[in-house]
């Protein structure tokens, strides 16, 4: 059986690998358009829908492991991580197959939209690998390190799947 600090330096080496491909496959987004014939415009409400339910699911698993309830944190965490997982897919998807909508509103609301747009794509590029980080090392039952992780990752992770749906909202006028 392996040790837990063992198990951790193991998948922390895979979270890196999936962090760096992660990268690579939105970076390559951008510029790698696939016609399918198929039409994904279906696709911007379902990313809002997928990022608010996460919101709540991590608000859930907060509000659990507050309460001491470790199971249901447990699970409410790795429902979080699915449905991040879900949506990464999916936009990568939709990146690549449907040309980009461009935000059309302006004044205040431009800078407003562009500054959330700004927050919520960094953090999400950066957070990444700290989410999984954070993730094994509850799944390795090495607490106090998840613990001390997990303070500064759930508050980015947390305001991530929220903007998301924010900018979808302000940006839905201007969709096609």
């Amino acid at each position: 059986m392996m040790e837990p600090e063992q198990k951790v330096k193991q998948l922390d080496r895979w979270a890196w690998v999936i962090s760096v491909l992660v990268l690579i496959a939105v970076l390559m987004m951008r510029r790698i358009k696939i016609s399918t014939g198929i039409d994904f415009s279906f696709l911007p409400p379902f990313h809002a829908s997928v990022n608010a339910i996460t919101f709540i699911v991590l608000i859930a698993g907060y509000r659990a492991i507050r309460a001491g309830e470790i199971a249901r944190h447990k699970f409410r965490m790795s429902l979080a991580l699915i449905l991040s997982v879900l949506f990464l897919i999916s936009y990568v998807v939709y990146h690549i197959t449907t040309p980009e909508t461009r935000y059309g509103g302006e004044g205040i609301w431009r800078i407003v939209y562009f500054f959330l747009l700004l927050t919520h794509v960094l953090l999400a590029a950066g957070i990444l690998p700290f989410i999984l980080f954070t993730f094994i090392r509850g799944y390795a039952g090495v607490i106090e390190r998840h613990r001390k992780l997990a303070r500064w990752v759930f508050p980015v992770w947390a305001y991530v799947a929220a903007t998301g749906p924010i900018c979808y909202l302000m940006l839905m006028p201007y969709y096609a």
